[in-house]
């Protein structure tokens, strides 16, 4: 009989007969005879009765019920196909020989999910309101972005001048504070565009009129909100030097602009295709917050008694996630948690609740694409694993490395999804 307990745990009892489980001891037996030598005897040939008497009935009969119950626990699963998780806690009832083999087993199981018939009506109101909105490119935010393209397009001329706002320049500093240079406060030819207030207040400022080659030395007081704490609030002084003054003659946005960026016959033309891709990344933008939406919406119409070691599981998942991140941003996770001043384990507990959310709301999907009779066929996965495979041909050993069982399952679990939506959309 299986007993239900909290947080999708059961129990149940297992009962194994002594006649099956008696051949675990013979089993038990031989591999102890392999390990210890016994005279007279090839490793793994000494009877039963002399290697109890050699290592204790005790160490003999746990090592056979350790056996028997590994066999026994699955073969159980498998007839009341339970879909269990993670390892099963055993209690092992007092072992005699010649009586049957009882132990009890505590395990956690995956979940189903219980969706409230109301979520339709959710999913309906969401429709409805997204129906109402359009992607469309402002003419502000069109203007910015060809303001941002000319600004890419700037032509640096080398000038004879004194420097001025919006002026590039190259300048040799070092801070001193208290006389003495502090720690990366020397530079030299460090690039600086004068007016973007890159540096400390004042600092930019006290470049304009100065001239190539030309020596200053002024005070400044880094602000009391500095993030090097050592420095925040206190007067330092700056010696600099300056290398080279560069105008930055942004190129006029007209026609043979436009022509100058590639395969555009006026501005107009141009105007159209930034206007047009901003257009289609918005409506990827709004259709991106609309999946969102449902999910919210699905969570919060959704009952499922989460196990821990499924939540565990997709922490440890987000984990490995931001670990990848971190990389790309020269980071890994111990510097991060020394920033936050945390160590793994209380971030973890952080982001229990959103594991718990993104637990919650896989069941959901998984529940509403069984409602829904939702089915994936082998080919359609297959196909979509060969452009996943193809996208990384050319990493070494990949083939050899991926666990294509769990791309597999990862793959179905993705398409199933888009269906779901898909299905949601027309609702």
């Amino acid at each position: 009989m299986i007993k239900k307990l909290p947080k999708s745990r059961i129990e149940f009892e297992v009962s194994v007969p002594w006649k099956e489980w008696e051949k675990y001891l013979d089993k038990a037996a031989e591999e102890i005879s392999e390990e210890i030598k016994f005279p007279g005897f090839r490793p793994g040939k000494a009877p039963r009765k002399m290697v109890e008497q050699k290592v204790g009935q005790g160490t003999l009969f746990n090592n056979a019920a350790e056996k028997a119950v590994q066999k026994s626990y699955v073969d159980f699963a498998l007839k009341e196909k339970l879909d269990v998780l993670g390892q099963p806690e055993v209690e092992i009832e007092e072992i005699k020989e010649g009586e049957d083999l009882k132990y009890k087993v505590r395990v956690a199981v995956m979940p189903e999910a219980e969706i409230k018939d109301e979520y339709k009506k959710e999913i309906k109101k969401i429709n409805e309101e997204y129906s109402q909105k359009t992607a469309e490119a402002k003419e502000e935010d069109l203007a910015l972005e060809l303001e941002k393209l000319a600004n890419s397009r700037v032509k640096l001329v080398t000038v004879r001048r004194e420097a001025r706002k919006n002026d590039s320049a190259e300048v040799d500093f070092q801070v001193l504070v208290d006389g003495v240079p502090i720690e990366n406060g020397t530079s030299k030819n460090h690039p600086v565009v004068i007016g973007k207030d890159v540096f400390i207040p004042g600092f930019e400022d006290n470049l304009i009129g100065m001239q190539e080659g030309e020596e200053k030395e002024f005070e400044l007081e880094f602000p009391k909100d500095y993030h090097q704490k050592n420095l925040a609030g206190r007067k330092a002084t700056f010696k600099v030097k300056m290398n080279l003054v560069q105008e930055r003659q942004t190129p006029e946005i007209n026609d043979d602009f436009a022509k100058s960026l590639g395969n555009f016959e006026n501005l107009e033309a141009l105007k159209k295709s930034i206007k047009d891709g901003m257009e289609e990344e918005q409506k990827h933008k709004l259709h991106d917050e609309k999946i969102n939406a449902y999910v919210e919406k699905i969570i919060d119409n959704t009952e499922a008694d989460l196990p821990e070691v499924l939540v565990h599981q997709e922490i440890h998942q987000m984990l490995q996630e931001f670990e990848y991140q971190l990389q790309t941003m020269g980071m890994d996770l111990e510097q991060y948690l020394a920033q936050l001043k945390k160590d793994a384990e209380e971030l973890e507990k952080d982001w229990e609740p959103q594991a718990e959310k993104r637990v919650k709301s896989a069941l959901a999907l998984k529940k509403i694409a069984k409602l829904e009779d939702i089915r994936i066929e082998s080919k359609e996965i297959e196909d979509e694993m060969n452009k996943t495979m193809q996208y990384y041909r050319n990493v070494k050993d990949m083939e050899k490395n991926i666990d294509m069982e769990r791309l597999y399952n990862y793959t179905k679990g993705v398409l199933e999804n888009q269906k779901v939506f898909e299905l949601l959309e027309k609702i």
